[in-house]
């Protein structure tokens, strides 16, 4: 597969450099930037599994640590959703503004906690045009998912009983349109064989029915 850019790349946040790693390929006309969950890092093999899916469909990606190495050893921050949030909203204004990304549309996939602060975020960025979220908590950003306008799917396993409890309650706050897919047979991480594989092609879909239109179903 040929790139237009693939590399590391060092994201500057106020007084702090986040570590990234940024992925467009060649005919890529989108970018999804990934929120991934507390005590999880861009190295997360589930979300580099679905960033692989992407990259096959033409999809670039960002996965980044919302947090440095020494912020993370302080276990709150890692709950501090409005921390993560600003984190994520300025990390997307920095890819909005870097040259290989121009004309790009941007969309969140948001994993666990990192779902309330892909939220959150989407409702402060109006660039921000499709929401994936997986065994997600919406629930933490309850006061702002009424003022999310992207389309927002939420993907929970049908024996993650709670999170699924907590996702169908948010649903009901969300005035874009949404959808929820519920992944039979799995639990919260989607460890079960071919769960994340299912995961892997709603969120697939979902972006290409919203935020481009080269994957074909």
């Amino acid at each position: 597969m040929n790139y237009r850019f693939k590399q590391d790349v060092n994201i500057p946040v106020e007084n702090i450099t986040l570590e990234g790693e940024l992925i467009i390929p060649a005919e890529s006309n989108a970018i999804v930037v990934f929120s991934h969950g507390s005590g999880s890092s861009r190295f997360s093999p589930r979300n580099k599994m679905v960033a692989e899916f992407l990259h096959r469909h033409n999809i670039g990606t960002l996965l980044f640590d919302l947090l440095t190495a020494v912020e993370d050893r302080i276990y709150q921050n890692r709950f501090n959703i409005e921390l993560l949030t600003e984190r994520l909203v300025a990390s997307t204004k920095w890819l909005i503004n870097f040259l290989p990304a121009k004309d790009c549309s941007i969309g969140y996939f948001g994993a666990s906690t990192g779902a309330a602060s892909a939220l959150k975020a989407a409702s402060r960025i109006p660039d921000v045009r499709a929401i994936v979220c997986r065994g997600g908590r919406p629930d933490l950003a309850i006061n702002e998912i009424h003022q999310v306008k992207s389309p927002v799917l939420l993907i929970v396993g049908s024996k993650d009983k709670d999170v699924l409890a907590l996702n169908e309650k948010a649903y009901w706050e969300i005035g874009a349109p949404k959808k929820i897919t519920v992944i039979e047979g799995a639990t919260h991480l989607f460890e079960e064989p071919g769960a994340m594989e299912e995961v892997c092609i709603a969120a697939g879909k979902w972006f290409d029915l919203y935020l481009q239109s080269i994957i074909r179903k």
